[in-house]
């Protein structure tokens, strides 16, 4: 793998916002969970899209960006989390926000990284002034998370809660509360990094794949996986009485389509043709890595 974790956390932790001042609870609960772990996926995905068919090195460019879709990332498991919504008590591990800081505060925190996202991706603007790629890369930042991509998503998932869902109505909420956020990540990337209109499409199509294989994995593992290595409750979407792919097709199903959809994305990403094959390979194995994933 061209990147660890470890790699992208020193490029998008230097983006943090500053623990002082009044706002300073806050402040701490967005950091707390921003900190709190993960695997990092968007970020690392941004980054070897850009590195896939980037002219020149441009951490200064791609940065802002990929600390933007992480914090976007974690504002939205914060809200989730809350006892509105999910009502889960851990995170990875941890306490979630509202638990150690208090329901007010992590809603506030989810604000405050939600925001701040874009304050820290505006930052793009100064390294390449007047770029249309770096302003049609913050146009997707601000559209795919919002109520046309993941907030749609979210939005039919809650309101269609304990009731059985059609095919349509789960691609609908599939597509846009997962594969949204992953869309927008390979998007930004690719677009930063130089691609074409052709190829910004097909990156488009494989990041689709990629969140859909991800969130039925996803379902799986609330089914089958171990508690402690995924760092959060299973069954939960039972306890919520929420309708998955799983529920509805059975786990057979849901693994072959897991499958399909990994292939799929890896096929797309194969016949393309890059600046560097080695960013292409890792980001290949890292959609690999989500079908045997056990966390």
């Amino acid at each position: 793998m061209k990147y660890s974790t470890e790699d992208i956390e020193k490029i998008i932790y230097r983006y943090l916002p500053e623990e002082s001042g009044y706002p300073i609870k806050v402040i701490q609960a967005m950091n707390y969970a921003f900190m709190a772990g993960g695997k990092r996926l968007r970020p690392m995905m941004m980054k070897l899209c850009f590195d896939m068919f980037k002219k020149e090195d441009n951490e200064e460019l791609i940065g802002p960006f990929m600390a933007a879709i992480e914090m976007i990332h974690t504002y939205s498991l914060i809200h989730d989390d809350l006892p509105a919504l999910d009502n889960d008590e851990l995170r990875r591990g941890k306490p979630t926000v509202h638990v150690k800081f208090g329901e007010d505060i992590a809603i506030l925190a989810g604000d405050g990284l939600l925001n701040y996202a874009f304050s820290v991706a505006a930052q793009a603007f100064s390294v390449k002034p007047g770029d249309v790629n770096v302003e049609k890369a913050f146009s997707v930042l601000a559209s795919k998370p919002g109520i046309y991509g993941m907030i749609g998503g979210q939005t039919l998932d809650v309101i269609k809660s304990g009731s059985p869902l059609t095919d349509e109505e789960i691609e609908y909420i599939y597509i846009n509360k997962t594969s949204a956020l992953i869309e927008c990540a390979m998007t930004i990337g690719a677009l930063l990094g130089g691609a074409s209109g052709d190829e910004v499409d097909k990156i488009g199509q494989v990041a689709r794949a990629v969140g859909m294989a991800f969130q039925v994995q996803d379902d799986i593992l609330d089914i089958v996986g171990d508690e402690k290595a995924l760092g959060k409750p299973v069954l939960s979407d039972e306890k919520n009485e929420k309708y998955t792919y799983v529920t509805m097709h059975g786990m057979e199903k849901s693994r072959q389509y897991v499958n399909n959809m990994s292939d799929k994305a890896n096929n797309i990403l194969s016949e393309l043709n890059v600046t560097d094959n080695n960013a292409k390979e890792s980001l290949i194995n890292l959609i690999t890595q989500l079908i045997d994933r056990d966390r």
